[in-house]
């Protein structure tokens, strides 16, 4: 695993963290529904699915990580949020939610984790 890989995956390993402090269950995490892409993490909340996308950024060398949901990725991720509720049974109750974590690592100092809940 290259050094952006490691970065992605420590993000998201943080992510999963608070998100299951947070009371969600995680369900699964690095989903692919073929060509369409990948759902970083997926995860109930009460009777809504959410479906959760992670930046993970260094501090002061990009844009801010909550930045990074376009509008191009909010469609993909609704279209991959219809993939994985049709694989599993269809929608819950509490329909699906779309989340964005965002994680900065400063030079020193604990990460700062940011979730957004419905952003797309």
């Amino acid at each position: 695993m290259n050094a952006t890989g490691a970065l992605g995956r420590y993000g998201e390993d943080l992510a999963a963290r608070l998100l299951a402090e947070a009371g969600m269950t995680l369900l699964a995490r690095n989903w692919r529904c073929g060509r369409a892409g990948e759902i970083d993490i997926v995860a109930r909340d009460g009777d809504v699915v959410v479906v959760c996308e992670v930046k993970t950024r260094r501090a002061g060398l990009f844009e801010h990580p909550m930045a990074a949901v376009t509008p191009t990725k909010a469609d993909r991720l609704r279209r991959l949020a219809e993939c994985w509720l049709d694989r599993h049974g269809g929608s819950p109750p509490g329909g699906v939610r779309i989340d964005l974590v965002g994680v900065v690592l400063p030079r020193r100092g604990a990460p700062l984790v940011e979730h957004a809940r419905g952003v797309a």
